[in-house]
């Protein structure tokens, strides 16, 4: 495997991880870093790039990030976002995924970054779930500050040191399987 093949999938890793904390966020950075030539998109994903994504996916992106500070509705938005992160994270690999041959990149698209995407958000919403439990939704904002923090950190480091985002990602799925096996029911 070529090296800029790696980082091209370290890259779409890390976004998807990303995508598990904010939707929306990573495809705007991701967005925003094709419209700059920061980073070249596989060809049928060149749009991502464009003036008019940019836009779109910055509105959505600030529209996400202020509804997640409403009690209650970011529950709501939980369920809409769960399977939505599976669809983006799957998305960001395939966007970025270099010289690799197409089955392969879709399973590895699928598996690592719909799977990332997907983990991370249900960690999430099971967190902001027991929150809301226990605060009435008082400490939600403090989580989605959290949350958004760790988008904007996983993001902006996946798009500059795509290894460091690789490393990031190992860290956060060992501290979701590390939270997981202290709290689920035991035999």
């Amino acid at each position: 495997m070529e090296p800029d093949t790696i980082i091209s999938l370290f890259l779409g890793i890390g976004l998807a991880a990303s995508v598990g904390f904010r939707v929306f966020l990573p495809l705007f950075a991701l967005s925003f870093a094709a419209y700059l030539g920061v980073w070249d998109l596989n060809e049928n994903w060149e749009w991502i790039g464009s003036l008019t994504a940019l836009i779109t996916l910055g509105v959505a992106t600030i529209v996400e990030i202020f509804a997640y500070f409403i009690p209650w509705v970011d529950n709501a938005l939980d369920s809409l976002a769960i399977p939505l992160a599976g669809i983006a994270g799957t998305a960001v690999v395939v966007s970025t995924a270099s010289n690799l041959d197409p089955v392969v990149t879709w399973s590895l698209a699928i598996i690592a970054g719909g799977g990332t995407a997907t983990a991370i958000k249900g960690a999430n919403a099971t967190g902001r779930l027991a929150s809301t439990g226990t605060t009435g939704g008082l400490a939600n904002p403090l989580v989605s500050t959290v949350e958004t923090g760790a988008a904007v950190a996983v993001s902006t480091a996946s798009i500059l040191v795509p290894p460091i985002a690789a490393i990031l990602v190992i860290i956060i799925l060992l501290i979701i399987f590390r939270i997981y096996r202290k709290i689920r029911p035991k035999r």
